[in-house]
């Protein structure tokens, strides 16, 4: 037995069928083929990895099917939902997580858990048309996130009504392109979507991360600090949101729908033992 325990948690949602999946692995600490082979078992868009390293202090790594993240907003929101509803750190209690981008701090707030996440700066971008071809828009403004390319839609009726040619974005270079522009609903302030092939996954349901440069992005534009968004993907999901300097608060439900222990030794087929 390897003493793993399994956890599949709906985030940003309190939906069976809604929010973002992610199989949380609680357990030691594993090879990194390992823990990679068990992303691409579980084949969501995320798998993250919970070692203890003392009290409310954990080790966080977040794996899609194919690469390792550096940063993953949905994956830190299961990892803590797990570690409180398991008894394994007081409600309380404000869990570390050392991670690829620092230290990252949850706290829970009710039934929020809010995540203290770094702010991604946004530069201007002169994108290949063929990007926006390949996703069927014509964007108002093109910025660089990161890694990542934000394009500023007219409206939440075409970002819902994108359909993207997937084998066409695979064929361009890139790591992952966020779609966003104001919500056509009093509830939300913004809308997004997002795209992710070059790394496994086609669409993301709701990525956390992506609204640490969406934040800011629309905090200059309404003239605000504290605004809500809502992932309007097919299973859709709800944050809200807080910027503060250099960082970018978030808060999201979860919802655990099962749990169980992985029974054979974590070793990918081809590794040696």
């Amino acid at each position: 037995m390897s003493n793993i325990r399994l956890f599949h948690v709906n985030a940003f949602s309190q939906q069976p069928f809604g929010g973002n999946p992610a199989v949380v692995v609680l357990g030691p600490a594993l090879p990194d083929a390992s823990q990679l082979a068990m992303a691409a078992e579980f084949n969501l868009s995320e798998t993250a990895f919970l070692v203890q390293l003392g009290r409310a202090h954990y080790q966080l790594r977040w794996f899609t099917p194919t690469v390792e993240v550096d940063l993953c907003g949905h994956g830190t929101l299961a990892a803590a939902h797990v570690l409180w509803q398991t008894g394994a750190v007081a409600a309380h209690e404000t869990i570390r997580f050392e991670t690829r981008s620092g230290e990252l701090l949850a706290r829970r707030e009710g039934e929020w858990i809010w995540l203290d996440f770094p702010r991604i700066a946004l530069t201007p971008l002169t994108l290949d048309p063929a990007y926006a071809a390949a996703i069927g828009c014509q964007p108002r403004q093109t910025l660089a996130a990161g890694a990542k390319f934000l394009l500023e839609l007219a409206s939440e009726e075409e970002i819902r009504t994108l359909s993207p040619d997937f084998h066409a974005l695979r064929a361009l270079p890139g790591r992952g392109l966020i779609v966003t522009a104001p919500s056509s609903r009093a509830d939300d302030d913004f809308v997004s979507r997002y795209f992710a092939p070059w790394v496994g996954v086609d669409e993301d349901p709701v990525t956390g991360s992506n609204h640490c440069a969406l934040m800011p992005f629309w905090a200059e534009r309404l003239g605000r600090q504290q605004l809500r968004a809502r992932q309007v993907s097919s299973r859709g999901g709800d944050l809200r949101l807080e910027l503060r300097g250099e960082r970018v608060l978030m808060a999201g439900q979860g919802l655990t729908l099962w749990q169980g222990e992985w029974l054979l030794p974590p070793t990918p087929l081809g590794a040696s033992v």
